[in-house]
């Protein structure tokens, strides 16, 4: 059985990031993007999701933490992507509900070749100034459309954003790994049509 990982690196004007990714890996991880909180969600990504991950990523954070932030979704998108390989022999389907103190959230996935994002969290959440929530839908939705996934994210409710956020990410982790997950059952692609 091949080992599924990927090497991806981009460099822009207003980043450079490189990624090694593992995707049937046992969640070690060395993450640097100068964004504490960032980096704090993405070690829980990579612990709850058993993905290896190295990340280095440098960006105009001085400026905004958009720039950084959307373009490592971008490169975890695509490493994801190559690592998956033709897709055949994958469950494609993932799912999780996650607690976290007050918050809940529900994450189901489709890596069905077809990128869309659908980012649904508490509207209070959404209003606050200082909080996190409109910079990781633009993650998200890099994330998406560079791995070809059907993205469905919903926080039913929550009152402490960390909360909201790490419970987001703790089950993306977990509905990714089980969408990634081989099924002996499935020959080929999972799909009707033969074709992803």
């Amino acid at each position: 059985m091949t080992t599924r990982t990927a090497d991806v690196e981009r460099s822009t004007k207003e980043t450079k990031i490189k990624a090694e990714w593992v995707l049937d890996g046992s969640g070690t991880h060395e993450i640097s993007t100068g964004i504490p909180f960032f980096d704090h969600m993405l070690t829980l990504f990579s612990v709850h999701g058993f993905f290896d991950l190295k990340l280095k990523a440098i960006g105009d954070i001085d400026v905004d933490y958009h720039h950084t932030v959307e373009d490592v979704g971008l490169v975890l998108g695509e490493a994801f992507a190559k690592s998956l390989g033709d897709r055949k022999g994958i469950q494609r389907y993932g799912y999780a509900v996650v607690p976290m103190d007050d918050a809940l959230s529900t994450v189901a996935i489709d890596l069905s070749n077809r990128p869309y994002l659908m980012y649904g969290i508490p509207e209070l959440f959404m209003r606050q100034p200082a909080a996190y929530s409109n910079l990781f839908k633009e993650f998200f939705r890099a994330f998406s459309n560079k791995a070809g996934m059907n993205l469905h994210i919903h926080a039913a409710y929550g009152e402490n954003d960390h909360h909201i956020i790490e419970s987001i990410f703790k089950a993306f982790a977990r509905a990714l790994d089980q969408a990634a997950s081989r099924d002996a059952r499935v020959r080929q692609v999972h799909s009707s049509k033969g074709l992803l």
